[in-house]
């Protein structure tokens, strides 16, 4: 079998990158005036301008091909039919499943999983409605004014990042908290923020086993009992989970679990009752629209050519700089308070899918994989890492997240414009003429302008995409959110890797109950590292000053 660094196109794209690398995008925009026209395209609401990029025709039409060349139209065909893909673990990832509203079949192990699926949205809608309704009591009997959701990773990331994202399209009052962290303080401060006869919790853990989420499950179950009494658990409880018997043995009536399933993985699971938190903000009709502009994404990902494909552009796009460029970082900058929380759910969807080492057959890669995703909400970003973009040593390339607004406003035309001044800025840069310059014009008399002016140097030539939304509305959201599980999906299915498991995070979940055991205990009983035996006797040390 061919390897991926052993495909002529490899070597082609290796060869034109030498090509590419000593010109400057200033110089293009300034020759060609229609480059914007040319390397733009727009799809389900989403506008993408990727001409601020170091390619040309020719880089596209040799990415393009070297998609062809591992046999990506296959793949994604793969994707969609529920092939198991995830190898590792012997399953399909379906999880755009979710949100095609109009299939009737889908097999799964020769079992027809749309049914399942269609009953466990019904489910989801009646819950909604009982809770919007007021129709669904508390154990003292009054309605429930406050959710909190209990979950960690998939179960946290998605629901915390997309109710923030559309809180202008919340149908109700209802008040959300987010428990995520096993640090306590992360759950008595949103104890200290609900009324506990009014308050629904979300335990969303699909294996039902994940050690944070039940920690803090167990604890709160505790101080409910305490509040309301032993109706807690049926009036104030419901699990989201893939075990269903784990979450009954655990206390919660069947009839309050909402069921995942083992072909949705965590990072991917904000279509199915994850979303729960989502749903009752936004109602069930807007969480509809949120699926429908998901599933629109998908169709464009599964038909468009691959030069008028947003997924596949971003996908080659990152493979162009992080293996024939050295970029090993990749940032995410939103110009959107509402998107404050993207960046984090993109660190996992695109980490823990694609920080893999490994190739499908075991082997070891000889290039690196997934760069490390970073950033921060626009405007503080500017403040924070920007300054690295412009001119630190690293090339990292930017996507820029802009939204439009209804109604004119200066607020959002000073963030605009921001966003767009660092797009230009990163790809014009300033010379060391134009820096002695701008010194000169503001004093004439300045003897030491040589001196100063290489540090106003902006070498310019940094590549970013700004993807341009006219609202984020749940439609634009699901389309956005679907758009980056596909570039991604594209990313490692170029690779020639399994970006469906997370090996590396289970290792640190065996660990943890020897070093906890330790912990706990006033004599040691198993072997550890010097290391971690020495921190184990100062965080004791740290218990008996206290």
């Amino acid at each position: 079998m061919t390897t991926l660094i052993q495909q002529p196109l490899w070597q082609a794209l290796l060869d034109h990158q030498k090509i590419i690398a000593p010109q400057h995008m200033r110089d293009w925009f300034l020759r060609d005036h229609d480059r914007f026209d040319r390397f733009s395209i727009a799809a389900d609401g989403i506008f993408l301008d990727y001409s601020r990029n170091r390619i040309d025709e020719k880089t596209l039409e040799l990415l393009c091909q070297l998609a062809d060349a591992v046999q990506l139209p296959a793949k994604i065909a793969a994707l969609f039919s529920g092939k198991p893909i995830n190898i590792t673990e012997n399953r399909p990832a379906l999880h755009t499943a979710l949100r095609d509203g109009k299939a009737t079949s889908l097999l799964v192990n020769d079992e027809n999983i749309i049914p399942a699926i269609k009953r466990a949205q019904t489910q989801a809608e009646e819950f909604v409605a009982k809770i919007h309704t007021k129709s669904w009591k508390g154990a003292t009997g009054k309605p429930i004014k406050s959710i909190v959701n209990i979950g960690i990773g998939g179960s946290h990331l998605g629901p915390m990042m997309a109710t923030h994202a559309l809180s202008p399209y919340a149908v109700t009052d209802l008040q959300f908290e987010f428990v995520s962290t096993v640090d306590k303080a992360n759950l008595d401060d949103a104890l200290k923020r609900i009324d506990p006869e009014t308050t629904l919790f979300i335990i969303s853990s699909k294996s039902f086993n994940t050690i944070e989420t039940l920690t803090n499950a167990n604890t709160i179950v505790a101080w409910m009992k305490g509040k309301v009494g032993t109706a807690a658990l049926a009036h104030h409880f419901v699990a989201v989970t893939a075990a269903p018997k784990k979450a009954v043995a655990f206390g919660i009536p069947a009839a309050n679990c909402f069921p995942l399933w083992e072909w949705v993985g965590g990072r991917y699971s904000i279509w199915s009752a994850i979303g729960l938190p989502l749903r009752l903000m936004i109602g069930n009709q807007q969480f509809a629209d949120f699926l429908a502009g998901a599933h629109e994404m998908d169709l464009h990902f599964k038909h468009a050519d691959f030069k008028q494909n947003i997924p596949v552009l971003l996908a080659l796009l990152s493979i162009w700089y992080n293996n024939f460029f050295a970029a090993n970082a990749h940032a995410i900058a939103p110009y959107s308070h509402r998107l404050r929380h993207l960046v984090d759910y993109l660190q996992q969807a695109e980490m823990e899918s694609n920080g893999k080492r490994n190739d499908l057959s075991g082997n070891l890669l000889p290039y690196t994989t997934s760069p490390i995703i970073f950033g921060e909400e626009g405007c503080n970003g500017q403040h924070a890492y920007h300054q690295l973009l412009h001119q630190g040593p690293h090339l990292v390339p930017v996507d820029f997240i802009l939204i439009g607004n209804e109604f004119p406003d200066v607020h959002h035309d000073i963030l605009i414009a921001s966003g767009l001044s660092q797009a230009q800025a990163l790809m014009h840069g300033k010379t060391y003429d134009e820096a002695y310059a701008e010194l000169i014009a503001a004093n004439p008399a300045d003897d030491k302008a040589k001196q100063i002016a290489p540090h106003r140097v902006i070498p310019g030539n940094r590549p970013s995409n700004v993807l341009f939304l006219d609202r984020l509305s749940p439609k634009n959201l699901g389309a956005l959110l679907a758009l980056y599980e596909h570039k991604i999906f594209v990313q490692g299915a170029i690779w020639n890797i399994n970006s469906f498991d997370q090996w590396g995070v289970e290792l640190g979940k065996q660990l943890l109950p020897a070093i906890l055991n330790e912990l706990q205990l006033t004599k040691a009983t198993t072997q550890l590292d010097c290391a971690t035996e020495g921190l184990i006797r100062r965080y004791k040390a740290s218990q008996r000053k206290a």
